[in-house]
């Protein structure tokens, strides 16, 4: 064997151990666990803001809104969308279907609305930043149409699509994780002011969304570090976007900033979902 064979050898067999630490615990199974069911609560509750507000939640916001054409058919279709995505994947019988449709829905509204931004200003983090969260609601609907469908699905579906949208997570949760460092005293701005060491958390926060990330590629207790991520933001979720919901609750920018938050806690909390059956502190990649 030749030293270019044996570089390949090695490329090959280090990419094959990483493809087995993403597959950990990816056996076909239908998706009914809390991060199914909360990221349908979600869409369903973004889908009614829109109907009641008329207008697009926040991270719509990167278009010219005032000046799209048809603009409230827009807003309406795009609520309707979200509520019977919402609707669908509780109901077995469409719930691949609507799970698919979401997943679409998430990757035009990431590819459309999110990239033109990155493709203008590459090196500012917070471009990738809007990115990444769309991209973690994204993973949540795929982990849930992938675990519908054929176990044996090339690339979308089955334990490739369960693999692959953990990867994606992957690729998303770093950008979260190193904005809390970009913008600290942003970030340390939202923590509330009750609590000490603000900036400390900010920091703490960030390492949490780069652990997980880790965590997930190499398999080191995957299930647990998921769960953990998806029970950070949700603990984000409460302390930073709820407050300003209940003084202004007529406020539809504070249903925005409060649902989207909620939506990419959702969105780990399924693909959270995708490892049960396996142990917390399970590691290793798949033989």
């Amino acid at each position: 064997m030749d030293a270019a064979s044996g570089v390949d050898g090695k490329r090959a067999g280090a990419a094959a151990w990483l493809a087995g630490c993403l597959a950990a615990g990816a056996g076909h199974r239908v998706a009914r666990g809390p991060g199914h069911a909360l990221l349908a609560l979600v869409m369903m509750a973004l889908g009614v803001r829109g109907l009641a507000f008329g207008d697009f939640a926040g991270t719509w916001q990167r278009i010219p809104i005032a000046h799209l054409p048809a603009h409230d058919v827009f807003v309406y279709l795009t609520a309707l969308v979200e509520l019977a995505t919402g609707i669908g994947i509780l109901i077995p019988r469409v719930a691949k279907v609507a799970a698919g449709a979401m997943s679409v829905f998430a990757l035009l509204w990431m590819v459309l609305l999110k990239f033109p931004a990155i493709l203008y200003a590459p090196a500012m983090e917070a471009t990738w930043l809007g990115a990444a969260e769309i991209a973690v609601i994204l993973t949540g609907a795929w982990a849930v149409f992938a675990s519908l469908a054929k176990p044996d699905g090339r690339f979308l579906a089955g334990r490739n699509g369960i693999r692959n949208a953990r990867l994606l997570l992957v690729l998303a949760l770093p950008t979260i994780g190193l904005s809390h460092y970009f913008y600290a005293d942003i970030t340390a701005g939202f923590v509330p002011a009750w609590l000490p060491w603000r900036h400390g958390w900010a920091y703490l926060t960030g390492a949490g969304s780069l652990a997980t990330a880790l965590g997930i590629l190499f398999a080191l207790w995957p299930r647990l570090a998921t769960t953990l991520e998806a029970a950070m933001l949700g603990v984000i979720t409460l302390l930073v976007w709820l407050p300003p919901l209940l003084a202004h609750a007529h406020d539809s920018d504070a249903w925005s900033a409060f649902l989207m938050s909620s939506a990419i806690t959702a969105g780990a909390a399924a693909v959270a979902d995708s490892y049960r059956g396996i142990g917390w502190t399970a590691r290793g990649p798949v033989a």
